[in-house]
């Protein structure tokens, strides 16, 4: 069945058309590189998987409930459009919040394909385009794994979220070489990394907390490889071009603050979008879950050296500026270590159920030699 007839609502059948400018650059120096960059590069051709075989994709998943999340963490309980909910309406929006979040953190990985694939051909640097290169691969398998999961395990796509589809096109659309790197590598990655970590710990659900663990293993490399970049370029810049910087990341910090508040939700279901927004954007849920998306991008914007009083000032108004003392080190460490105690978990599991075989032959084996 074609994915367009899964939509929530009708979308267009041609294809979104981004104009793009800017130079392909070619560079004739073939010797050396950045030390850092190359064992990011190393790192990313060691790591590389195959989402058909490392993820289990027999596990079942609700789709009324996708994550398995209790009921307090649902954007809208409490509110009383909630209270007068029967539960056939509630799981309805459940149903369509599930295929929401998932419909954009696939999106999301298309546009990181296409940002990816842009990098490799306007970066200068050849270690940069090694790196850049492991990506494009990374971002279509994780294109790939998001599209099964909402294809089989959900059944139904929600559109793109037109402010990350600004933030994607304002990011392929100028024609610097450093601007798909900040809008996709710092923005864009930075706060999908974040929300996969949340829905990593707080799902239930087997195969999400799975899937989401091995996608986050590549981010935090992606991540890196843009604050390796840009904290060496930026540290050139002059006044005026520090600023234009910092002007595209107040805006675009701004956009994806917006970004999970769940609006189309409520169209489609034809909710009363003004009570149900008042709520979103008043819950105490929603500001501790806006404030924790930013816990990976907050601390790079600082690293990279965009850190002036305007940037400090728009942080402080979304009430994320703390967030610039996390360890980045200690959370990719630690997101590296989640994925590989799920494929030693998943070994333990396949060497156990290979010798409970073996036992159960020999044992057949042995009664038919008695008897």
């Amino acid at each position: 069945m074609s994915s367009y007839e899964l939509y929530s609502v009708p979308v267009p059948t041609d294809t979104w058309n981004v104009p793009m400018a800017g130079a392909a650059r070619f560079s004739w120096e073939y010797d050396g590189g950045r030390d850092r960059l190359l064992a990011l590069y190393q790192k990313g051709k060691d790591k590389q998987w195959d989402a058909q075989k490392r993820i289990d994709w027999g596990q079942e998943v609700d789709p009324l409930n996708v994550a398995g999340l209790p009921a307090e963490f649902k954007p809208l309980f409490g509110s009383d459009i909630w209270n007068k909910m029967s539960q056939r309406d509630r799981d309805e929006v459940d149903r369509h919040h599930g295929s929401w979040l998932f419909s954009q953190f696939l999106h999301g990985e298309q546009g990181a394909l296409t940002v990816s694939a842009r990098i490799v051909e306007s970066v200068p640097d050849h270690d940069s385009k090694f790196y850049a290169a492991t990506q494009v691969m990374d971002e279509a398998r994780h294109m790939e794994l998001f599209g099964r999961f909402v294809h089989e395990k959900i059944g139904m796509y929600y559109p793109v979220n037109q402010d990350l589809a600004k933030l994607l096109a304002e990011s392929l659309e100028d024609s610097r070489w450093d601007l798909p790197y900040l809008g996709m590598q710092v923005l864009i990655e930075g706060l999908a990394l974040a929300a996969f970590g949340l829905y990593r710990d707080m799902a239930t659900t087997p195969l999400v907390k799975q899937l989401l663990a091995y996608v986050m293993q590549d981010e935090a490399r992606h991540v890196a490889f843009g604050r390796l970049v840009l904290k060496d370029y930026y540290s050139e810049l002059t006044s005026k071009e520090r600023a234009e910087r910092e002007e595209f990341v107040i805006e675009g910090s701004y956009l994806l603050r917006d970004r999970f508040t769940g609006r189309e939700i409520f169209e489609t279901l034809d909710l009363p979008l003004d009570a149900c927004m008042k709520h979103v954007d008043g819950s105490e849920l929603i500001t501790l879950y806006r404030s924790l998306l930013f816990g990976r991008i907050v601390p790079i914007i600082r690293d990279i050296g965009l850190w002036s009083d305007k940037v400090k000032a728009a942080y402080a108004d979304m009430g994320v500026l703390d967030h610039a003392k996390a360890d980045l080190v200690a959370l990719m460490r630690q997101d590296e270590g989640i994925a590989e105690q799920y494929d030693e978990e998943r070994a333990a599991a396949e060497l156990s159920t290979r010798k409970a075989e073996v036992d159960e032959a020999v044992e057949l084996g042995s009664t038919k030699a008695g008897g």
